[in-house]
Order: C-alpha cells, then sequence, then structure tokens
C-alpha cells in the first residue's frame, strides 16, 4: 500500500483506501475525503516525509496520485542537490 493511501486510511477511517477499492486517479474530494482531511493528509505527508506542501501545491493536488508523484518529485530534487 502507498504511503498517501496509508495516510488517507488513518485519517478518515475509510478502509476502500487501502484495499485499492478508490483508484489512484479518483478525485480524493469526490471520494468522500473533506478538506479538513486533506489538510491533516498535508500535515502528515511533511511530518512524516519531510517533504514540504506549500498552498500552491494544493491548488494542483486531487488525486493519490497527485500526492504520490508531489512526494517522489520532491525527494528526487533534494537528492539531486
Amino acid at each position: 500500500m502507498s504511503t498517501v493511501r496509508e495516510m488517507l486510511v488513518e485519517l478518515t477511517g475509510m478502509t476502500e483506501f487501502g484495499g485499492g477499492e478508490i483508484a489512484d486517479d479518483a478525485n480524493l474530494s469526490a471520494s468522500g475525503v473533506d478538506s479538513g482531511d486533506l489538510v491533516r493528509l498535508v500535515l502528515l505527508i511533511e511530518e512524516r516525509t519531510g517533504v514540504e506542501v506549500t498552498a500552491e501545491d494544493m491548488d494542483d493536488l486531487s488525486s493519490i496520485s497527485d500526492y504520490e508523484r508531489l512526494i517522489a518529485d520532491r525527494r528526487a530534487a533534494e537528492g539531486a542537490a
């Protein structure tokens, strides 16, 4: 299970994220994740991965894939620095 999926199960209690019933590219808001959960998700990502997520980033993040890609891209950029 992906890091973001694990966090979503923890935050929402929705096992559908853990079991893969919700696709990686599904819109999280349409999948039952509210704005408070999204803010808490960002805080967990920052705490557990060390990846900063800006307010501007959040405008472009709507799916599990988007969050996973952001984490991977930021980690790759840090590794290249």
